[in-house]
C-alpha cells in the first residue's frame, strides 16, 4: 500500500427526492473540481417541510481525497 496524504472538504448536497440523491449530488459536484476522491462521510442531515410533508433534503458530507505528490 502506498503512503498518501489526504485532504478533507465539506460540501452540502440537496435533493427533493431523498438523502441518497443529495449525497450523490454533493460527491458529483466535488468531483468536477477535485481529483483523486477516495471516501465520504455523512455528517448532518436536514430537511424542509411544506404542508406537513418533506419537500427538500440537505445532506452535509465530508469528502476525502489524496493530494498529488
Amino acid at each position: 500500500m502506498q503512503d498518501n496524504v489526504y485532504k478533507i472538504v465539506e460540501v452540502t448536497g440537496s435533493s427533493t427526492t431523498g438523502i441518497e440523491d443529495a449525497v450523490r449530488k454533493a460527491v458529483a459536484a466535488a468531483a468536477k473540481s477535485l481529483k483523486h476522491l477516495r471516501w465520504f462521510e455523512v455528517g448532518e442531515t436536514r430537511g424542509h417541510i411544506e404542508d406537513g410533508a418533506i419537500a427538500h433534503w440537505q445532506v452535509t458530507v465530508k469528502i476525502g481525497f489524496t493530494l498529488e505528490q
